[in-house]
């Protein structure tokens, strides 16, 4: 595929236009039109539908411009940093990271990484669900034990651990009986927590009394004396320390991986590599402790 014809296509894409692509980077339109009209021919396909006033994508040529726009801008930018000396962190960084760890983590982390490296224009997207990070254009996405992904690799930068707490007032139920819960989400059905004990696994019958959207929220509502409570360690550390909330145990299941990821078929750029040593330096050890030093320092 003709790169510079590929590069001219987005570019007339990215503008909407021949006429307005041509005024922003000061290319002839005549050389722009027929750039694209050979890319066309020799894809064999029709990129754009060209009406007398307006110029649209076609599905085709919206597909192909999502597709490579990022892949091309890399390369720009790979080109400009050999040209430059090479490995000064610059240009655009589109991270993708999970509610609860922007909301309690992520501020601080980026100002101090935009404070470090002013050269990089850093975009944080806070969202749950599973994003194709080629797709839509992300440079790293920070998961929750994220599934296995070939397209991706990456790196284990903290860890946490789930444990049942509650208010100092809230006795411990006896076998059997039932303990007023708060749990995440209306569809948690769950009608008891697992909890590991010197014996083996005990099991905490709850019945939820508050169902809430978001894990900050489930601790401010313990915290107040609602009910028990299943949350990260590295969330309620401190109420712990000072006796606000008391810890019933650690849940039994899988520990809690936060993973930063990359798409494996990229070239690490240097802007990534600077956020991964970041995070490195701001969790040398990967503790749920540092985590909770952190969000309360």
């Amino acid at each position: 595929m003709d790169l510079p014809a590929l590069a001219d296509f987005n570019l007339v894409a990215r503008h909407g236009g021949f006429g307005r692509a041509a005024r922003a980077s000061g290319r002839p339109k005549a050389t722009l039109s027929r750039r694209v009209a050979d890319l066309e021919r020799d894809l064999g396909l029709r990129l754009f539908e060209r009406g007398a006033r307006l110029l649209k994508l076609t599905e085709e040529g919206r597909a192909l411009h999502e597709r490579t726009v990022s892949l091309l801008t890399e390369l720009d930018e790979t080109a400009a940093a050999i040209a430059s000396g090479g490995d000064t962190p610059r240009g655009t960084l589109r991270i993708s990271a999970p509610l609860l760890f922007s909301q309690t983590a992520m501020g601080r982390l980026a100002a101090g990484f935009a404070l470090q490296y002013p050269q990089v224009r850093l975009e944080v997207t806070s969202e749950d669900r599973p994003v194709d990070m080629v797709e839509e254009g992300y440079d790293l996405a920070i998961r929750v034990n994220p599934r296995r992904d070939e397209t991706l690799v990456g790196r284990v930068f903290l860890r946490d651990r789930l444990v049942v707490v509650a208010p100092p007032g809230l006795r411990r139920p006896d076998a059997g009986a039932a303990v007023p819960a708060v749990v995440r989400g209306a569809a948690d059905r769950t009608t008891d927590w697992t909890i590991r004990a010197e014996a083996g696994p005990a099991r905490i019958a709850i019945d939820p009394v508050l169902s809430l959207s978001s894990l900050v929220m489930v601790r401010d509502a313990v915290r107040a004396g609602v009910g028990a409570g299943r949350l990260p360690v590295s969330l309620v550390g401190r109420d712990l320390a000072d006796g606000s909330l008391v810890h019933w145990g650690d849940v039994d299941g899988p520990e809690i991986a936060l993973w930063a990821l990359y798409p494996s078929r990229r070239l690490l750029s240097a802007r990534v590599g600077a956020f991964l040593d970041y995070l490195r330096a701001a969790f040398p050890r990967g503790t749920p402790e540092e985590l909770a030093a952190h969000l309360h320092g």
